[in-house]
């Protein structure tokens, strides 16, 4: 399979992808929308011209309340949308967690967030994606999914040692599937699925980060100011393939690919401690896709 490549770049902004294309008439939701690279993704599309709703926990203006965490909070949500949606943009998410913690539905909390919800409001407006006619949805991975596959014998830590960063990177790699599992299955109802990671970008995702971790990542000096890396890119930057994702003509009848924060397909890699660029094979591993969807119908839901 050829690889996907764009005339973009890591340091291009979420506007300039957008420039010169006009997204009148299209609804789009993008989770998590009033901080960071979601806020970034809010502003270049509808600078475009799309109408966007906000879904968050804390809605402001015409933003509208979802929990992620929270099935019966998605229900409400999904059950108030009238009318097409030809995008989601999966961006909400939680990093890290220090200690377990567990949704009321008993998924941990990261799984639940980061995964769960977002298959439950997806899964809940399929016939609104389906009535665009060419619907899109992105999932907002990381490049955590090369640390951890789905561990299907223990997702929630009921057995294992919780991890914070072992939850983290399990629940990205679960977005991936699930990009994976739509375009496995909607491709018929012209809706396409893809996921990218957006690279290392400072906003709130890191908030649960103490500040011995902020220092080895090397954003924390020893007087505890923040540092910004060369690594590092802005938050319009990092809501760059968001908006390639989930508007550009560009990727007219891509589905099922990942995206590199340099807005370009990346190379299926074997996963591991040493991996660092590249979708692991099992983020992309169409039968854990498919099994996944499965145990997500059968236990998440309710």
């Amino acid at each position: 399979m050829t690889l996907i490549t764009t005339p973009f770049n890591a340091k291009t902004t979420a506007a300039e992808i957008l420039a010169g294309v006009d997204l009148t008439g299209r609804r789009i939701i993008v989770t998590g929308g009033t901080s960071g690279i979601g806020l970034e993704t809010v502003r270049a599309l509808r600078g475009a011209g799309a109408e966007v709703t906000v879904a968050s926990r804390n809605p402001a203006g015409d933003g509208r309340a979802l929990d992620l965490s929270d099935p019966g909070s998605v229900r409400s949500f999904v059950a108030g949308w009238s009318g097409p949606v030809h995008a989601i943009v999966a961006n909400a998410g939680i990093m890290a967690l220090p200690d377990r913690q567990v949704a009321a539905n008993g998924w941990e909390l990261q799984l639940a967030t980061n995964f769960l919800g977002h298959f439950a409001l997806i899964t809940g407006l399929h016939d609104n994606l389906r009535q665009a006619g060419d619907a899109r949805v992105v999932t907002v991975s990381s490049g955590a999914q090369l640390r951890e596959p789905f561990d299907f014998d223990d997702p929630h830590f009921e057995r294992r040692p919780y991890d914070p960063w072992v939850a983290y990177a399990q629940s990205k790699t679960a977005d991936v599937l699930l990009a994976v599992g739509i375009a496995r299955r909607w491709a018929g109802d012209g809706i396409a699925a893809n996921a990218f990671e957006p690279g290392y970008v400072h906003t709130g995702l890191q908030r649960h980060l103490d500040d011995g971790t902020k220092r080895a990542m090397g954003i924390l000096d020893d007087e505890g100011n923040l540092l910004t890396p060369g690594y590092f890119t802005t938050p319009e930057q990092g809501a760059a393939t968001a908006v390639l994702l989930a508007a550009s003509p560009l990727m007219a009848g891509v589905t099922g690919r990942y995206f590199a924060h340099d807005n370009q397909e990346a190379e299926v890699v074997p996963g591991g401690p040493d991996v660092m660029t590249g979708v692991a094979a099992w983020s992309v591993d169409p039968s854990a896709a498919d099994r996944l969807w499965d145990y997500a119908l059968e236990a998440g839901l309710e």
